[in-house]
């Protein structure tokens, strides 16, 4: 991305937002920050504040309205990625986020390492979910969507060549990242991960991951 990257960062917590931001530096060194501690602070900045880049934001903060607040903020910021970074590893949190258009979900609880792995994901374009959550997501769906989906896996439903690009999918990996192991162009790997969501049923990349887990287990 060229330019320096504008990222918005809401917490409640100052710490958390210091701590946030000091990895964040490590990772995207020449990055401007705005900081918000409440949700209407939020919303003011998406405002207010220009164009992001990158929305990183907790759930539940003052004024938190319940996951429409999601939409609130992408009617602002129309096609800037929004990741949640909470304190809360409970289900019904990850899927509502994503239900209402949140790109990624980091716990709180991650260690240093897994949150600089999962920021430069997302940085990078992908789509970064506790592992926990996969697996909560699979055993909560029905079985019989989870044999439906491994049955047409297992069939002539994906080339050989679109299971590998779900694998990465499902590794958390973007394209750019599929693209350099795979030896294709980016292009190449869009057109393949469209092909994936028709064959398989889903309209997003979060869907075809679960849907992913689903088949390799």
């Amino acid at each position: 991305m060229t330019g320096t990257m504008k990222i918005l960062i809401g917490d409640d917590h100052l710490l958390f937002r210091e701590g946030l931001r000091r990895l964040l530096e490590q990772l995207q060194g020449d990055a401007s920050f705005v900081e918000a501690g409440t949700f209407d602070e939020v919303l003011d900045q998406c405002r207010a504040g220009g164009t992001f880049d990158i929305i990183l934001m907790d759930l539940h903060m003052p004024n938190w309205p319940g996951f429409d607040g999601l939409r609130e903020i992408q009617a602002l910021q129309p096609g800037v990625p929004v990741v949640v970074i909470s304190a809360s590893e409970a289900l019904g949190d990850i899927r509502g986020a994503l239900d209402h258009g949140a790109t990624g979900y980091i716990p709180k609880s991650s260690s240093v390492k897994v949150m600089m792995g999962a920021l430069n994901l997302v940085f990078s374009g992908g789509i970064y979910l506790p592992p926990g959550a996969l697996t909560a997501s699979m055993e909560a769906a029905p079985r019989r969507r989870t044999v439906e989906v491994a049955d047409r896996s297992a069939g002539y439903g994906l080339t050989q060549r679109q299971r590998e690009v779900l694998e990465c999918l499902r590794l958390g990996k973007s394209n750019k990242q599929i693209a350099y192991e795979l030896g294709l162009s980016e292009g190449t790997v869009k057109i393949h991960v469209t092909a994936i969501f028709k064959s398989l049923g889903v309209k997003n990349r979060t869907q075809a991951v679960i849907a992913a887990a689903a088949m390799s287990a």
